[in-house]
């Protein structure tokens, strides 16, 4: 397990629109068409937001095209991801016909506004472009929506609105120096001189803090590798109380270096001022599970692990945190889902496999025989090789009068044996 990605990333943008949750219509569904369709559909989903989390953009729009043809009603799981990933390639006009195809089905969501805004800037049809982003900034879904409205407004030449967006735009995010320049430029052409010089500073002093405070993470690494238990003042520097971008880097080199006691505090503020983003409140639980506090890390992670059932690392971490605080039952969903979002991960599986057979035991002693199969018939999918699973189902069958099941079972424990000796 390892933290998650910065949340300006495309996967997190997707996930803040969405707000993904396993529960009821969709879920319905996906039961009604069997485990097959529906295993094979959470697996291409998981691998999509997985290349969306890496960037590999090609990878998640292929992904994303075999989870609408098991499922075309998956207009935000799978269409408006499909979108971000066509856009970030500039495959644009398929982009556009990937959100409109979205905007159908869902209307104005201001997140497919926003895309379908931007594509309008990008083929200067600047009038569609406000027109759009107009709506979307009502309830603006990136701080950078009213960036793009002032952009727009400046393209049509309406300098008072610009003026209004792009200033709106600098509050709402003041750590983009893009608004500021635009602003300067826009003054000098309109001849104010003094108040261009002004904007062109403040965007110099903003690209400049940015550019510090890349170092000063640099620099706290190599405070941290010096002497991870000594003084590290450019640590003391990211620790900003109201900045979660920064004290979520805090806590993370703190991490890496082992300081798990230290990252909490930060992780645990980044938290307060972002409960929205499901990076923060991961961190703060995988801090909690490396210090072997399940219950916090509980807390921390249950809301988020339901409401984004899709992100395989916080599906993991929260199946095996409820794993080691003995709530078998209930981690075995998750750790379920989470096999099914990345079946290559190993500790998972292991998880997984732990849970099946203290299930499988569980069931036989409420007599529940049939859960009891059906758990150790999942086993045998992850292990195989394991020649005990099949004698203990061949038990069960001949328990329960039913001898050919159970010499089938038989024949599979031989066949391993066999298998095993050569």
């Amino acid at each position: 397990m390892a933290e998650l990605p910065h949340p300006k990333t495309p996967l997190f943008l997707v996930l803040l629109l969405t707000h993904l949750c396993c529960a009821g219509a969709w879920c319905v569904q996906q039961e009604a068409k069997g485990d097959t369709a529906a295993d094979a559909l959470q697996l291409h989903l998981g691998r999509g937001y997985e290349a969306l989390r890496q960037e590999r953009y090609e990878d998640a729009e292929k992904e994303f095209k075999v989870a609408l043809e098991i499922d075309p009603s998956l207009t935000m799981r799978a269409q408006f991801p499909l979108g971000v990933s066509l856009f970030e390639q500039h495959k644009f006009s398929e982009a556009r016909g990937a959100f409109d195809s979205v905007r159908r089905v869902e209307g104005d969501r201001p997140g497919v506004l926003y895309y379908l805004g931007r594509l309008d800037l990008e083929e200067h049809s600047y009038q569609q472009a406000v027109g759009k982003l107009s709506q979307a900034s009502a309830h603006p879904p990136f701080p950078d929506t009213a960036f793009y409205l002032g952009l727009a407004y400046l393209e049509l030449g309406l300098d008072s609105q610009a003026e209004e967006w792009l200033k709106k735009a600098t509050e709402l995010n003041a750590a983009d120096s893009r608004a500021e320049y635009e602003l300067a430029k826009l003054y000098r052409r309109q001849g104010r001189q003094s108040e261009a010089q002004l904007a062109f500073e403040r965007s110099r002093a903003i690209k400049a803090q940015s550019d510090k405070l890349s170092q000063l993470k640099w620099a706290c690494g190599q405070e941290l590798d010096r002497d991870s238990a000594g003084a590290a003042p450019s640590c003391e520097e990211l620790n900003d109380p109201n900045n979660a971008e920064l004290l979520t880097a805090l806590g993370i080199l703190y991490g890496q270096h082992g300081q798990l006691i230290q990252s909490l505090k930060p992780f645990e503020r980044a938290a307060v001022l972002s409960p929205e983003v499901p990076q923060m409140q991961y961190n703060l639980g995988f801090t909690f599970f490396r210090l072997k506090r399940f219950a916090e890390a509980r807390e921390s992670l249950k809301s988020a692990a339901q409401k984004w059932p899709d992100v395989f690392p916080l599906c993991s971490l929260y199946g095996a945190v409820l794993f080691n605080l003995g709530e078998i039952a209930e981690a075995y969903p998750y750790l379920h889902r989470a096999h099914q979002l990345n079946p290559q991960d190993p500790d998972n599986a292991a998880l997984l496999y732990k849970s099946l057979l203290e299930l499988a035991g569980r069931s036989e002693q409420a007599s529940s025989d049939e859960r009891a199969i059906g758990y150790l018939e999942e086993a045998s999918v992850l292990a195989p090789q394991e020649r005990e699973l099949h004698l203990r189902m061949a038990a069960i069958y001949r328990r329960d009068g039913r001898l050919d099941r159970a010499a089938e079972e038989d024949r599979k424990a031989e066949q391993i044996a066999r298998s095993s000796k050569n």
